[in-house]
């Protein structure tokens, strides 16, 4: 294919220069600009070049460097390739739009279970992140030993924020006592007095990975339940990127989130994944406007890859009981992002937009970061 492509442009290049206008145009540029005769040509031939305005030895080396300069697969440096985008590393255009479809929350509650595998089953929702620490975590471990294909990650969790539906760690508790209020759950909520100890964070973490290997799961990548690894600190972020590196799996970092918080970009190093943007739900976004709001996140969707963070469950009686304190990531909340992303008009919304699926194996595979299974 190489010769072929090469003998085309070659023959582009001589057809060129025996054109009358390029004959013209070269004559034109190395006409009488040097008076020096060139060896092997006598002073009568110097003469009769100069009287008629042309060099003919500097013409032969102007139309052989215009002819390699024609077939040369060389380009200057400003013409060269840009570095590729992640999305091009994932055999994309360059403006092609991405997005992986992620449910986190996986393990809270059989409902989150149930509605997480219909929703992925449907192939629109096509990634999720396991809760190790919390109650129904058995029951998707088996389901994603037995699925090995499906995108799941782990969802490194270091609190428990319902009021009676609680959770307490996987590592033992007198290793980790920073992470726990007096009952000996993980706590709701980091207040300003709170003090996390990394080391501990990192045990605990540890801890829930090695155990959701042990019950058969293959994660993906890891990412933080309630973003606390990457808002509280560079220390914290550090111990999760660390245990990335040592698993070999990628950690959910996206630009968007640089501005607020520098100390994740300058922890990063040239291996490490980057996805482009990441969209969520807003607990300013009320009921009647649920759809419109995902509509109009796709409809203007930014090229690259973009993950949509979504929480699914059924808003059933077990559901409501275990988030009755409050609405937000609640029964009714997650009813609504079930419906919406396993819906016709969602699946259609992605055809007319040329929105395509990708998710965290192909983008591990494409980093080379993870095998295929």
């Amino acid at each position: 294919m190489a010769t072929v492509r090469l003998r085309r442009v070659s023959r582009a290049a001589i057809d060129f220069l025996h054109s009358t206008h390029a004959a013209q145009r070269i004559d034109d540029i190395v006409g009488t600009q040097s008076g020096a005769i060139c060896q092997g040509h006598s002073s009568a031939d110097h003469s009769r070049s100069k009287r008629s305005g042309k060099n003919p030895t500097k013409k032969a080396v102007f139309l052989a460097c215009l002819f390699f300069l024609a077939i040369s697969p060389f380009k200057p440096s400003s013409a060269q390739s840009l570095p590729k985008t992640l999305g091009e590393r994932l055999g994309f255009p360059r403006d092609a739009k991405l997005v992986i479809i992620h449910a986190d929350d996986v393990g809270v509650t059989h409902s989150v279970n149930s509605a997480t595998i219909e929703a992925l089953e449907t192939g629109l929702v096509n990634s999720a992140s396991i809760m190790v620490p919390c109650p129904w975590f058995p029951e998707i471990a088996e389901y994603a030993k037995s699925h090995s294909s499906i995108d799941f990650g782990l969802h490194l969790t270091l609190t428990s924020e319902r009021v009676y539906y609680r959770w307490g760690p996987v590592a033992s508790r007198d290793l980790v006592p920073s992470l726990l209020d007096s009952d000996g759950y993980l706590l709701k909520d980091w207040p300003p007095s709170t003090r996390i100890y990394p080391q501990q964070a990192q045990i605990e973490l540890r801890a829930q990975i090695e155990r959701a290997y042990a019950m058969g799961v293959r994660p993906t990548h890891l990412d933080s339940h309630q973003y606390r690894l990457y808002q509280n600190g560079e220390q914290l972020f550090r111990v999760a990127l660390r245990l990335a590196h040592e698993y070999k799996l990628p950690l959910f970092v996206t630009r968007d989130w640089f501005a607020e918080n520098p100390y994740l970009e300058s922890s990063l190093g040239p291996d490490d994944v980057i996805i482009d943007h990441t969209i969520t739900m807003s607990p300013n976004v009320p009921a009647e406007k649920w759809d419109a709001f995902y509509v109009d996140s796709l409809k203007n969707l930014q090229p690259g890859v973009t993950e949509f963070v979504i929480h699914l469950a059924f808003a059933d009686s077990e559901m409501k009981a275990a988030t009755r304190e409050r609405d937000t990531w609640g029964a009714a909340w997650r009813q609504r992002d079930f419906d919406f992303f396993t819906s016709s008009a969602f699946r259609k919304l992605l055809q007319d937009q040329q929105i395509h699926l990708t998710t965290w194996r192909q983008i591990a595979q494409a980093a080379h970061e993870l095998p295929t299974p």
